[in-house]
């Protein structure tokens, strides 16, 4: 099962998530409707999986940004550099 879903993401990371975004509202209105069928199940999942994307890529981004600015010297965001004034 592990395996099955490694290849899962390999195959999700491999999709734009400009075109992911562009479905999220038609799920998120499918699963608003609840009619417990199987299809109301795989929205549900479809609707997480773009979220997942979303998610990822912001965390992925806000950490490259994260490292460049302490490479740079300058304080990570929400993270003063104090110094000690004596």
């Amino acid at each position: 099962m592990e395996k099955a879903l490694q290849r899962l993401a390999e195959q999700i990371l491999s999709f734009d998530e400009a075109s992911l975004a562009a479905m999220r509202e038609k799920y998120r209105l499918r699963i608003e409707h609840f009619d417990g069928t199987k299809d109301w199940e795989r929205a549900v999942v479809i609707y997480c999986i773009i979220n997942a994307v979303s998610l990822k890529n912001t965390l992925f981004n806000e950490n490259v940004l994260k490292r460049r600015k302490e490479k740079e010297g300058k304080p990570a965001m929400g993270h003063p550099r104090l110094k000690r004034v004596k």
